[in-house]
């Protein structure tokens, strides 16, 4: 047995290049029970990352008791991350869970039917459509839903209201991962795949802290580190993170220069001839003002911007020149900072330049934040047109209004669909009265929550919120609609390298509770929707009928699901897509052919201007004659807009541990994972602690232009100037919405600010003061295990789990079932 809270990536199985990652099956089981105290297995797969891992669910008595890994998937080979381990099934089986809707009376929430809580709903949503029209109307929901939940509100928003006001909280976490791969290759979806890492001669992680992030994924990356011919890493992180410390070269660059970094690494590439004239000139367009951009980006010129060595720039740049064989993985440090996409299409042309996509070993992974952040961009949940469609194409929306049988006139297309910072502030001014958010929870997540906190508060916005448990958010809500989640219901969804899972419902949902689709059609009937033929125009009876729907939604596009089936998904493994009759077992990697989604007919996007996010429209792109080449885009640093001075001298960033899960709503409802990370605190460096009579564990004040924190301060290895806090903390478990002189949520302080092409707010560039307000009473409760741990361990005790954490790690595949139970139903 392994301690898997103390131990967060499991026992070592060492593999070289070309071989096999080997099976290494964990499993936990409720304290007392053993495999032969389970009545059955439930197929599914993880919703704690974006990873994907396939599991199978343990079910006793009707209650979840238990998660297993899917030796056979492609995606873990067996494995499970502490999240899957110690808060799936326990993080949905808490008492707090909401059970009946709520309305507010009086000021208060109180307990009603579902009659009248949707009642209400519809009363409200069919007077503002009547009196204001569609855009009254706004919907923001989540990276956490299925597939076919996504499908039916984006169908429901688009031909049924006919708002553009859609989004997710995906805006927060990925969409410069969708917006760098339009710009570059035309269409969302990831060239690689997990599989390149087993093939890799070089890993570059630019800004992703892979080993807290998707835990699982760093497992395989460990694995071919210890194997025999390990390949070099590159790191580009502020903190020094386990990826940097395996790292042969790390680059802890200043907050907010990643566009003057990649400048510099291109600069290297074209300066000593590592790049592949034939591939650009056979499958690409716009080197020449690439080069010219990345001209000025010496290795000098990086380091004095950057804050890093000048020998560093230019043994990363002879890293990825040489390698025959390079994977490139990109996180939040780029999502999130200054010039997100500029810096994520850098990553893009790196391997453009070189010709390492679409093989084994070589290509990008713009990773996903959030288990199902790929089914809300190719569903259109998030505002975009379903099926990569292109809002600008006339054709592709009428392609929609055909098949949903509706007025293409219904379906906003006149202007670029609403992103979330948008929605909220024309709640703000009053213009949209309506908000439903589904599985989300912005009063902790989104930038400067004052501000957020004072928008859901607003007397004049009717306010659905539908999730698992009662948030931050919903506490201001007028309608609570209780939700069912992991393993109460089907469905399936797609991770970060397009690998679709099934998850079957395993146990009925507590009380009450329904699932978002079932709540997504019951709203949609009670509107009495319709096509123009007159019938329903969500008719579907579940789930499988939403998938059925979305393939013929799907057809033909990029994101093609047409030759999978909920049949092909039960009992084996996950399948990427796209799916089809020209690829019936799904495909690995895109673009091994050098042809790119970016005919003007078929593309996603016309492409913009990566300084302004002016879109260039399709007059311009037409004029460029891509004939399916990728496209180097190309922008000069700019600055972050707001800097370190003499008020606020630290640069201030944010992030993940690898112990709770976006605002705790269920991880921190996990006893192992939430004992192992309980409470917030911050990063600061040995030398700034220093200078400002910091220790560890002292309680400190960290104060922005727009709020504060005030936490305990954990001395660690992150630069000097820089400080982190993560994310995850808000006041939930205190039943306040807000800090009440106890501030302890990141996002007090971070700006409302975004990329002018993805609209991702910059989480990671702020400036801040720190000041110590207390001495500690003992260590911060920052875990020793990751990213967090002290820069001196002394006193500082070591993060353990326990018995209560302990896993079952197998290198040979536990006896079970074949396959999964069809149904849990």
């Amino acid at each position: 047995m392994v301690d898997r809270i103390g131990d967060i990536w499991g026992t070592r199985t060492p593999f070289g290049r070309g071989e096999k990652w080997p099976v290494r099956v964990d499993q936990k089981l409720a304290d007392g029970l053993g495999e032969d105290d389970v009545d059955r297995w439930v197929q599914s797969a993880c919703t704690l990352c974006s990873n994907g891992c396939a599991c199978d669910i343990a079910v006793k008595d009707g209650r979840m008791v238990g998660v297993l890994g899917r030796a056979i998937d492609t995606v873990n080979h067996g494995r499970l991350g502490p999240k899957g381990l110690f808060g799936s099934w326990q993080g949905m089986s808490n008492g707090d869970r909401l059970t009946r809707p709520l309305i507010r009376i009086g000021g208060e929430l109180v307990e009603t039917d579902w009659d009248t809580a949707m009642s209400r709903i519809v009363e409200r949503s069919r007077q503002l459509l009547a009196d204001k029209g569609p855009l009254s109307h706004a919907f923001y929901t989540s990276g956490q839903l299925f597939l076919e939940e996504y499908y039916a509100l984006a169908i429901l928003g688009k031909a049924g209201i006919g708002t553009p006001h859609m989004d997710g909280n995906t805006r927060l976490c990925t969409a410069t991962a969708a917006a760098a791969m339009k710009e570059s290759f035309g269409a969302d979806g990831q060239p690689g795949s997990y599989a390149d890492i087993d093939e890799c001669d070089a890993m570059f992680l630019f800004g992703h802290n892979m080993a807290e992030t998707q835990t699982v994924l760093w497992a395989r990356v460990l694995d071919r580190i210890a194997g025999p011919d390990r390949p070099r890493i590159v790191c580009i992180d502020p903190r020094e993170t386990e990826v940097a410390r395996v790292a042969d070269v790390h680059l802890a660059v200043r907050p907010g220069t990643n566009q003057a970094l990649m400048n510099g690494l291109i600069r290297e590439l074209f300066m000593n001839g590592w790049i592949d004239e034939a591939y650009i000139a056979a499958h690409t367009i716009g080197v020449d003002r690439l080069r010219a951009v990345v001209e000025p980006w010496t290795p000098d010129a990086v380091a004095e911007t950057c804050g890093v060595s000048v020998d560093d720039v230019r043994e990363a740049a002879q890293i990825f020149g040489t390698s025959a064989r390079v994977l490139s993985t990109v996180l939040q440090g780029f999502y999130q900072s200054a010039q997100a996409t500029a810096a994520s299409c850098q990553v893009n042309n790196m391997h453009l330049l070189r010709g390492k996509l679409g093989a084994p070993g070589s290509g990008v992974l713009q990773m996903n934040g959030q288990p199902t952040a790929q089914n809300n961009r190719e569903c259109g949940a998030d505002g975009d047109l379903p099926g990569f469609r292109n809002w600008e194409n006339s054709e592709h929306v009428r392609e929609l209004a055909t098949l949903w049988d509706v007025d293409i006139s219904i379906i906003a297309h006149q202007a670029p669909p609403t992103h979330a910072m948008q929605i909220f502030q024309y709640v703000e001014q009053g213009n949209i009265e309506f908000l439903w958010i589904s599985a989300t929870n912005p009063a902790i997540s989104m930038p400067e929550l004052e501000r957020i906190r004072a928008i859901l508060g607003q007397e004049n916005v009717f306010l659905v919120v539908q999730d698992l448990y009662l948030t931050e958010t919903a506490l201001f809500a007028d309608v609570v609609l209780p939700a069912a989640g992991w393993g109460e219901k089907t469905g399936t969804f797609t991770n970060a390298d397009r690998t679709v899972h099934l998850s079957d419902k395993a146990v009925e949902p507590p009380r009450e509770a329904r699932s978002d689709l079932d709540i997504f059609l019951d709203y949609s009937a009670r509107m009495n929707f319709r096509t123009n033929s007159g019938a329903p125009l969500l008719d579907w009876a579940g789930p499988e009928d939403g998938f059925r729907a979305w393939q013929d939604c799907s057809r033909g596009r990029p994101c093609d699901y047409t030759g999978i089936t909920y049949t092909r998904l039960r009992g084996g493994s996950g399948i990427p897509w796209p799916c089809n009759d020209e690829h019936p077992e799904g495909t690995v990697r895109l673009y091994g052919d050098g042809v790119f989604a970016t005919e003007p007919d078929d593309c996603e996007t016309f492409g913009h201007d990566l300084l302004t996010g002016a879109s260039a429209g399709e007059q311009a792109f037409r004029a460029l004659e891509t004939h399916g080449r990728a496209v180097f885009k190309a922008a000069p640093y700019a600055p972050p807009s707001e800097e370190p001075d003499a008020d606020f001298p630290l640069r201030y960033t944010t992030g993940r541990t690898a112990y709770q899960f976006h605002t705790r709503t269920r991880t921190g409802r996990a006893r192992q994972l939430n004992n192992a990370a309980p409470s917030a605190w911050l990063e600061i460096s040995v030398l700034d602690a220093g200078r400002l009579d910091i220790v560890e564990g002292d309680t400190v004040r960290v104060t922005s232009r727009r709020g504060a924190l005030v936490v305990p301060a954990r001395v660690s290895n992150v630069r000097e100037g820089t400080v982190f806090a993560p994310f995850h903390y808000g006041y939930w478990d205190s039943g306040r919405p807000g800090p009440d002189g106890h501030p302890t949520a990141a996002n007090e302080l971070t700006m409302t600010e975004w990329d002018p092409v993805s609209k991702q707010p910059l989480f990671k560039n702020a400036a801040v003061r720190v000041e110590k307000v207390a001495d500690g009473t003992g260590p911060s409760p920052a875990p020793t295990t990751a990213a967090s741990r002290p820069a001196d361990s002394g006193g500082v005790p070591v993060t353990v789990g326990g018995p209560d954490a302990e896993a079952h790690e197998s290198t040979s595949p536990i006896k079970l079932p074949a396959v999964a139970p069809e149904q849990g139903n």
